[in-house]
């Protein structure tokens, strides 16, 4: 009987829904109701697995149903799921002067975006990775601690810092407020600290690395130029921030009460949290207009940049599919931006995951809307926030049906492992192609 190989996508796939599955058995724990109760297996999976897929759609009050030790093993999944299981194994193994073999190498290459196979450059990332991810941390936690250090303990208010920095910086959208961050819109420090971590958090780890060595170099005054995947990422994710604030703001019917200051903190505040995709909100969004919901699905659906903590169809897809767009219609062959060219490899995998994604938000749409007894929009709404790993709901999550709780489950695990990296892990071939067949055109379009 022949062995069964597992290729490093195989083991992605596979330790992700591993941690999901242990995480679904803690959470339906006694000791982790606030009743003592079980909870639900299939409640605890989809809460387990938004958590995993930082999505933060919940089926349950976070902070009412589940203990502090619930909500610390939550906490403790979304930040695994934030910068990947593959970190902490690769940073071990580093610590410890460990070799890695060829297949974790390219493991931990797909968790998180990076080029490199060398072990010790690999370390060095993943070190650089968590050295990042808790500077940030800690400094939104110790901001968020001091503002709420007013209204509560100050013990709760560390609690609090603490579980909503690192929320924010893995783009998981939990709160532990049943009203997500609401009672605190028109707070300037709220507002600004969550959307920084949140942005720094989406932006991705490469790119981050990428512009503190780009820094670095300008002060040593050594000649480069940051990546065009940096550029890429920082020029797409500008261009879809800005149109999300200026979206929201324009096409919402505001209280006339609320100034234009207010107004811009709020719509640019909801802009970063679907195109970051960390999911809280200061607004009701199951009040908000369709054309509002409308710009919230397509932020959300192009969601944050590879290598970070944000899901989504990712902004350098984004980008690459307009590059090759623009080449089409100028009759050019070549995919040029930022005096680089693009590799037809590239543009076929942008594709590729604009079509996949395409594909499952079709399939889900069957699905949920023979389920489901919500409006089309709110069920699109859903569905777009968990394959996009965003956590934004108008309000229907608690009140799907079973199948719909499990159809969202499988969206938002795909939407967090990669959609691509699924259909390769299961379905691509490993040898090479032995024969070549002719090439003949077709008509398109």
């Amino acid at each position: 009987m022949s062995k069964i190989k597992l290729g490093p996508l195989h083991v992605l796939v596979l330790g992700y829904l591993f941690i999901t599955l242990f995480g679904a058995f803690l959470l339906s724990l006694p000791i982790s109701n606030a009743k003592g109760l079980y909870q639900p297996f299939l409640d605890s999976l989809f809460v387990a697995t938004s958590g995993i897929s930082t999505s933060g759609l919940t089926v349950v009050d976070i902070g009412s149903y589940y203990t502090l030790f619930g909500q610390l093993v939550l906490m403790c999944i979304f930040q695994i799921g934030g910068i990947g299981y593959m970190t902490f194994i690769i940073f071990v193994a580093y610590l410890l002067g460990e070799k890695i073999s060829l297949m974790t190498s390219f493991t931990a290459r797909e968790s998180l975006a990076t080029h490199s196979y060398d072990y010790k450059l690999l370390g060095k990332f993943f070190r650089n990775v968590l050295l990042y991810t808790f500077i940030f941390e800690a400094i939104g936690a110790v901001i968020l601690a001091a503002y709420w250090a007013k209204e509560f303990p100050l013990s709760y208010a560390v609690y609090l810092g603490v579980f909503h920095s690192i929320s924010a910086f893995c783009t998981a959208g939990f709160s532990t407020f049943s009203s997500s961050l609401m009672n605190y819109k028109s707070s300037f420090t709220v507002n600004m600290t969550v959307s920084i971590i949140s942005l720094i958090g989406g932006i991705g780890f490469f790119v981050l690395m990428d512009i503190f060595d780009h820094f670095y170099r300008k002060v040593k005054c050594i000649p480069g130029r940051l990546a065009l995947h940096s550029k890429m990422a920082l020029l797409v994710t500008l261009i879809v921030m800005t149109a999300g604030t200026i979206g929201i703001m324009t096409t919402e019917k505001w209280p006339a009460a609320t100034n234009y200051q207010d107004r811009i903190l709020y719509s640019s505040f909801q802009s970063i949290s679907a195109s970051t995709t960390d999911g809280f909100n200061t607004i009701d969004i199951g009040a908000m207009s369709a054309s509002g919901l409308t710009i919230l699905i397509v932020l959300m659906f192009i969601g944050a940049s590879p290598g970070s903590t944000g899901g989504g169809m990712k902004t350098t897809t984004l980008g690459a599919l307009f590059v090759s767009m623009r080449s089409l219609l100028r009759g050019k062959k070549s995919f040029k931006i930022f005096e680089r060219e693009l590799p037809l490899m590239t543009i076929l995998r942008a594709f590729t995951v604009f079509t996949l994604f395409v594909m499952i938000v079709a399939i889900d749409l069957l699905v949920l809307a023979n389920t489901e007894n919500f409006s089309y929009l709110r069920v699109f709404f859903e569905i777009i926030s968990a394959l996009g790993n965003t956590g934004l709901s108008t309000g229907i999550t608690s009140g799907l049906t079973a199948i719909g709780k499990f159809v969202l489950i499988i969206t938002m695990f795909i939407g967090r492992v990669g959609p691509v990296t699924i259909a390769m892990a299961f379905f691509a071939r490993q040898h090479r192609e032995a024969v070549r067949f002719p090439q003949e055109d077709i008509f398109v379009g």
